[in-house]
């Protein structure tokens, strides 16, 4: 199911310098009335260290500008990749990086955890 948007009073962030979800959202909804498609990258699950927490956002465009974290910046490469897949099919994905996955170590989640990360398009 496409996310729908709604703002949320939320610092998730705030202390790593990286948006609030409140302005990853807005971000997503201003990018949206503007006629851009977008999608929207949620941490759904955490395990061990983890650098952002789960309900961090990425905002994510068919071009790959993108706003907000889902990493500290240790994955975000990969999920705007898929990003722009998810863009172009209409179709959700779940990705999955963690420090026993070759994938993570290739794209920098060498923190020793495990995360989670719904991506899907915004309509």
């Amino acid at each position: 199911m496409p996310a729908t948007l709604a703002s949320h009073d939320d610092s998730t962030g705030a202390s790593s310098g990286a948006p609030g979800v409140a302005d990853v959202l807005k971000t997503a909804e201003d990018w949206r009335g503007s006629g851009r498609q977008v999608a929207l990258a949620t941490v759904i699950e955490t395990w061990g260290s983890a650098p952002r927490p789960v309900g961090a956002h990425l905002v994510i465009d068919a071009d790959g500008n993108f706003e907000g974290s889902v990493s500290g910046g240790c994955v975000e490469g990969a999920v705007v990749s898929e990003a722009i897949d998810v863009i172009d099919t209409g179709k959700p994905v779940t990705l999955e990086f963690g420090v026993a996955d070759e994938t993570a170590w290739r794209v920098g989640l060498s923190c020793g955890g495990r995360i989670r990360v719904y991506v899907e398009p915004v309509t």
